[in-house]
């Protein structure tokens, strides 16, 4: 008699990829670089446009300033008028691939992943994308925030099978 498992994966095509492994097989170490220069451009953005600043993120919370809400939906606007001209022309990868959006489903998870990610970043003015930005800056005390960021990041993985999607 054979089982079959409920895949519970919402990122079934990520199932298809190749693994890191593999890639850091077929390219050279500097190939990486890119990454790191492009982290660091990044980095500087968010430093000089004070998304960085706990002070504008706790502006944001107590709806005092609309600097950091002009920044999201700046964001919002530019990943997608990126996503329609990407469909539009249908643009490749580098490799030549061509990119291709799957439809999410949406579940309850969402919203309670929602509700306990926003009180993390209310509580502590960091949200994940600039958290080693400040700690650059010096703010040395992020680095338990980046602790509790990995800590939490790995207790879902591991209780992953076992919580309902």
């Amino acid at each position: 008699m054979q089982t079959t498992q409920k895949n519970t994966d919402f990122e079934v095509k990520s199932l298809d990829t190749t693994s890191n492994d593999e890639i850091a097989m077929q390219t050279k170490w500097w190939h990486n670089l890119k990454y790191l220069i492009a982290g660091i451009g990044l980095g500087i953005v968010f430093v000089k446009g004070e998304i960085i600043s706990w002070f504008r993120i706790q502006e944001m919370f107590r709806f005092q300033s609309f600097h950091m809400y002009g920044v999201i939906g700046s964001a919002v606007i530019v990943g997608a008028i990126s996503v329609w001209l990407i469909k539009r022309f249908k643009v490749k990868t580098f490799q030549g691939e061509p990119i291709t959006f799957y439809p999410k489903q949406f579940n309850k998870g969402q919203i309670f992943g929602g509700l306990i990610f926003g009180c993390g970043w209310a509580m502590t003015g960091a949200c994940p994308g600039p958290l080693f930005a400040q700690l650059g800056t010096g703010a040395g005390f992020v680095i338990i925030t980046i602790i509790s960021a990995v800590a939490g990041t790995w207790t879902y993985g591991y209780f992953r099978e076992k919580l309902p999607h």
